[in-house]
């Protein structure tokens, strides 16, 4: 991929540039809990967006994507917008730092990446991370600071590509850090990092390669249930709530709402038990939380499916450590955190019984927590 992308840099703008990168993430635990004001647990992986940028000299951005073999130029006014999606989320970033009183100048980049589409991996955020990272290095002195980057990145989705996003997936692409995880409170913004090396185990990904067509927008109503569990708890947020609070109006509320809330208020508690595992190297302890998190997903906030349920079902017959989906839910991939001695056998089980029941293997990508954006050089 890096000399792909250096030799079609000189071979289309006849120089070199510097070359940056940022990465895609995972998400040990902590699922549905942005907008309720709780913990997530990201981290970043070593599967990157690498681009290589260089000052033009002009009023417009002429870019070339590697993967989707596609030349664009665009101007850094608003009524400049691009009409690809991809290169939209180059020029949002671009009007995003404009907006807040950067300096942004006509330049060249070409850019690829490694990371898996459609597995929940959020190669947009690594994409807008990449470019946030390198254009405030470029041009700005690295004046603007890594967690006004982030929310660069997560305005450039609200703004430029219709996606309401929280800040959890920009966020693990700026800050990530080799060998660590980091808790991120949503409500605060103050995160921590966590050391993460599991010694003896292997983080892997399967990837069901399904998503399911959704009607009736089910994260909305997920989101509303929420809220109205919260409101009747006189609350801003589930983030204040306990499992006895919400006993206490259980015939005050719907069972579904009783439901989705069940699940946010024991997710809250499952990602602070992983952080104090993490800190004793109780690997078990995580996959037990991991688990938990997956049922929770699946029965009572319903946003998972029949083929990540098999996979998680395999995971436990395997006597791996901890499997959960990992994302929003409704297809996607299984997180799997597996023994050394383990790995080879459940990931042929996986393949196998996958293949037997639903005619295709699930895609396998093992992961290693990494640095997030980057100057390479």
């Amino acid at each position: 991929m890096d000399s792909k992308i250096r030799a079609e840099f000189k071979n289309r703008f006849g120089a070199e540039g510097v070359r940056y990168a940022s990465s895609g993430r995972i998400n040990l635990i902590g699922e549905h809990t942005d907008y309720n004001g709780g913990f997530v647990f990201p981290g970043a992986i070593d599967k990157v967006i690498e681009a290589e940028i260089k000052p033009n000299g002009l009023d417009k951005v002429r870019v070339y994507s590697v993967d989707i073999d596609e030349y664009v130029e665009f101007g850094l006014n608003e009524e400049d917008a691009p009409a690809q999606q991809w290169a939209r989320y180059i020029f949002g970033v671009c009007r995003e730092i404009i907006k807040r009183g950067g300096k942004v100048e006509g330049f060249d980049a070409v850019f690829a990446g490694n990371i898996p589409l459609g597995a929940g991996l959020s190669s947009s955020a690594a994409l807008e991370s990449c470019f946030a990272f390198a254009l405030n290095d470029m041009f700005n002195d690295n004046k603007i600071d890594k967690f006004e980057l982030a929310r660069i990145g997560q305005s450039t989705e609200h703004n430029y590509c219709g996606v309401n996003c929280g800040i959890m997936d920009q966020f693990a692409s700026i800050f990530g850090k080799k060998g660590n995880l980091m808790r991120l409170d949503c409500r605060s913004s103050e995160f921590e990092y966590f050391p993460f090396d599991p010694v003896g185990y292997k983080l892997v990904l399967l990837d069901s390669v399904v998503k399911h067509e959704l009607v009736d927008s089910p994260y909305n109503k997920r989101r509303e249930s929420c809220e109205r569990v919260a409101a009747k708890l006189g609350i801003e947020t589930l983030r204040d709530a306990n499992m006895e609070m919400l006993d206490s109006i259980k015939d005050e509320i719907s069972a579904e709402d009783y439901s989705r809330a069940k699940f946010v208020i024991g997710e809250k508690e499952r990602v602070l038990d992983v952080c104090d595992a993490l800190m004793r190297g109780d690997y078990e302890t995580v996959g037990k939380r991991m688990y938990e998190t997956h049922h929770g997903l699946s029965a009572d906030y319903e946003v998972s499916c029949e083929e990540l349920d098999f996979l998680n079902d395999i995971a436990k017959e395997c006597g791996v450590t901890g499997s959960r989906i990992m994302g929003g839910g409704f297809g996607g991939c299984t997180i799997n955190l597996v023994k050394d001695e383990l790995y080879d056998k459940f990931i042929a089980t996986a393949r196998e019984k996958f293949a037997a029941k639903y005619g295709h293997e699930p895609r396998v990508y093992d992961v290693v927590i990494s640095d997030g954006a980057h100057r390479i050089g």
